[in-house]
């Protein structure tokens, strides 16, 4: 089907049956994948989140910066979550998988560029279909995140975890940015244009985050915040 018949078809006639019946219906495979990602990753233990495209090529040197986060990570013994897919999230499934520790890939069915990676373990592969879903496992598991490279996705999972820490909805978790280069046009856009001109956030909101350039570095953030504070669950 295409597009264009897709939105055809989204705007043809229903009756009050018909609606009913598909919203019911919709509301047991949502339950359904929260019932199925509580149940498996209730039992991963203390985890860190890697975000970043997918396009990312196994050549481009954030794709080794990932698998060398994931490593120095799971050195330490926390397993790494990745969104299941290539680019970025294969370069996190990698250096975990290979350095011995638990990788987990959560996975977007997609019509396009989405396929789960080779490196996650067979037992830690789930298969979503809703963002939101899938993004309440991210949040829910993770102990931290850390940020390469990415698109709009990336950018829509980093900021909500922001917004989430910043409203008081989540306890606080360490979120790095990796990539001097790559994010400071945002952030400077963020603290001179967001805080300074318009002051639609606080001075503190700032200290949410931190970016950085190394895997050494990214890791080392983490490890230090844990430090201080003890390790729950994140609601």
């Amino acid at each position: 089907m295409t597009g264009e018949e897709k939105i055809r078809q989204a705007f043809e006639n229903k009756n009050w049956q018909e609606i009913k019946v598909t919203d019911s219906w919709q509301i047991f495979k949502i339950m359904a994948e929260f019932v199925e990602g509580f149940e498996k990753l209730a039992k991963i233990g203390p985890c860190v989140s890697i975000f970043g495209s997918a396009r990312t090529h196994n050549d481009n040197p954030y794709y080794k910066l990932a698998e060398d986060t994931a490593r120095i990570l799971t050195e330490r013994g926390y397993g790494v979550i990745s969104g299941g897919g290539p680019g970025i999230m294969e370069a996190a499934n990698k250096g975990a998988y290979e350095a011995g520790g638990k990788s987990v890939g959560l996975n977007i069915e997609l019509p396009f560029e989405q396929f789960h990676n080779k490196y996650i373990d067979r037992d830690k592969i789930m298969e979503f279909d809703y963002f939101f879903v899938r993004k309440v496992m991210f949040m829910k598991y993770s102990q931290g995140f850390i940020v390469l490279p990415g698109g709009f996705g990336t950018m829509d999972e980093s900021f909500e975890a922001i917004t989430l820490i910043q409203t008081g909805k989540i306890a606080r978790f360490p979120i790095v940015f990796v990539g001097i280069d790559y994010w400071k046009g945002l952030f400077n856009w963020v603290e001179e244009k967001m805080l300074a001109q318009e002051h639609n956030i606080h001075p503190d909101d700032l200290n949410l985050y931190r970016l950085v350039d190394t895997a050494e570095e990214a890791a080392g953030h983490i490890f230090k915040f844990y430090e201080k504070y003890v390790l729950k669950p994140n609601f």
